[in-house]
């Protein structure tokens, strides 16, 4: 089997611009690798036949940018035209979408080619990718451990070098917490940064498409293509456009960066915070300011997060009544019969008891006690944020409390998808901009990520400081298969 994907994506580029390899390279050793790694079960459904007939395709033309002929994986609640999308659920399981979601598009005008959709939790509810209808996601750097949620597909595929690009979706650390767990860089936009329309919905003000990738400067190459307004997304907000790898190789000198104290407290383990402390004193010694700071509320954050995204996805969840698309009941009594064992045997059980508990914050005076009160901290925690980078140039902390944990520990703990995100949920609440990095092992040769926060639309800082922090600390971050079984 060859190994170009391990490459860096300019070698990638260099190679197919020279016909040293052609695309149809890329992606036969792409379904190569998913074979090999078939039992991570990172996939729902793959797209053998049509990448590589785009790849033959593509082979006849010139390499006209560094994304040409790139192999990419899609986490499965983004719709792809033609292409199977079940959000991993029994209630789309033959959902078929008939239009591409606009992240798609964007992807495709590059020509990129998909090579599967991901695996993850049911409907992005769930912190370890065990929720799936299709089973759950195993974690490449030790299969008895899982891979981080809900786009644990993504994060494993990435670790294993199966593709170069992955787009992921994050409503609370969906992104990052994976990425942490699995050893790869993942990052989630500014809210509004990249266009929704087209990814099945849980929490729609949470919500948020984002690249996931095996180093810093592919991570935001991959961000260049993805962002901008769309008329099918209100929420989407325009920017001048803007090379987001443009700082990335620049000093650092003379940053200045918060540390939340409760990023630090004894709830995270020991050999994170150890690890952290010995990138601080890398980032002192070429010249950054560092100081430990308080931020307001930002403790009742996953309070909120339980309230506002319950409430939101009940709402959108709604949707999917049996009627116009998804799973049906087929012998129903009457129309109540219809809808409640539609949804009853259409949906999980962590997607079931979220909407049940949404429903009831949202059900009449309940709205205003708990999620428009929800909404009003909300906003004075993103105050609070802001203020602090009136101050400071970034924010950094651990992504996550623990390393990766075995699988099927804690499964029927209503809370511990939560807390799994405690560091994260944060900064879906402020809609801020923020990217998970490895920054070393623990115990057990267990990858250990850090998160870089940063003001809305101040991407370029963060891949400027992870760029730097990636290259100071020169990892080995792929998985050997040593590393992989237990």
């Amino acid at each position: 089997m060859t190994n170009y994907l391990n490459l860096p994506v300019k070698e990638i580029n260099e190679l197919l611009k020279k016909k040293e390899i052609k695309v149809i390279d890329l992606i036969n050793e792409s379904f190569e690798k998913i074979e090999k790694n078939k039992d991570l079960n990172c996939f729902i459904t793959l797209n053998k036949e049509e990448a590589i007939k785009t790849a033959e395709e593509l082979d006849k033309k010139e390499v006209d940018s560094l994304l040409f002929g790139m192999p990419i994986i899609i986490k499965d609640n983004i719709n792809t035209k033609d292409l199977r999308t079940t959000a991993a659920s029994k209630m789309l399981e033959n959902f078929i979408p008939i239009e591409d979601a606009d992240v798609i598009k964007k992807i495709k005008n590059k020509n990129m080619i998909i090579i599967g959709k991901a695996n993850m939790d049911e409907f992005a509810m769930g912190s370890s990718n065990q929720t799936s209808y299709f089973g759950p996601v195993k974690n490449p750097w030790n299969k008895t451990l899982v891979p981080g949620g809900s786009s644990g597909g993504c994060a494993s595929s990435i670790s294993s070098r199966i593709a170069v690009f992955a787009l992921g979706s994050d409503t609370g650390g969906s992104i990052r917490q994976p990425a942490s767990f699995c050893g790869i860089v993942g990052l989630k936009p500014t809210y509004g940064r990249v266009s929704r329309n087209g990814l099945i919905a849980f929490a729609s003000s949470l919500d948020q498409i984002g690249p996931m990738t095996k180093n810093v400067y592919e991570n935001a190459l991959l961000l260049n293509e993805i962002v901008g307004p769309s008329n099918l997304d209100l929420t989407s907000i325009e920017r001048e456009k803007e090379d987001f790898t443009r700082l990335i190789g620049e000093d650092i000198k003379g940053m200045k960066i918060a540390i939340p104290k409760f990023y630090m407290n004894e709830n995270i383990d020991k050999e994170i915070r150890d690890k952290l402390k010995s990138v601080i004193n890398i980032l002192k010694d070429n010249g950054c300011t560092i100081d430990y700071v308080d931020i307001d509320y930002i403790e009742q954050c996953v309070l909120l997060y339980q309230i506002i995204a319950m409430g939101e996805a009940s709402s959108n969840l709604a949707r999917f009544d049996g009627i116009r698309y998804g799973y049906s009941y087929e012998n129903p009594k009457d129309f109540d019969d219809l809808y409640l064992k539609t949804r009853k045997i259409g949906f999980g059980s962590e997607v079931k008891r979220r909407i049940m508990i949404g429903s009831y914050l949202l059900s009449g005076d309940n709205a205003n006690i708990y999620y428009n009160k929800a909404l009003k901290i909300r906003n004075a925690v993103r105050n609070n944020f802001l203020k602090v980078f009136q101050d400071y140039d970034l924010i950094i902390g651990p992504t996550t409390t623990t390393k990766a944990y075995p699988l099927g520990e804690d499964l029927d703990d209503a809370v511990k998808s939560f807390l799994d995100d405690i560091l994260t949920i944060p900064v879906n609440m402020a809609g801020l901009p923020g990217m998970s990095l490895p920054i070393g092992f623990g115990e057990g040769h267990l990858p250990i990520g850090m998160q870089i926060i940063a003001a809305p639309f101040n991407e370029a800082q963060i891949y400027k400081l992870g760029s730097f922090i990636e290259k100071t600390l020169n990892l080995d971050l792929e998985p050997k298969e040593g590393d992989k079984d237990e």
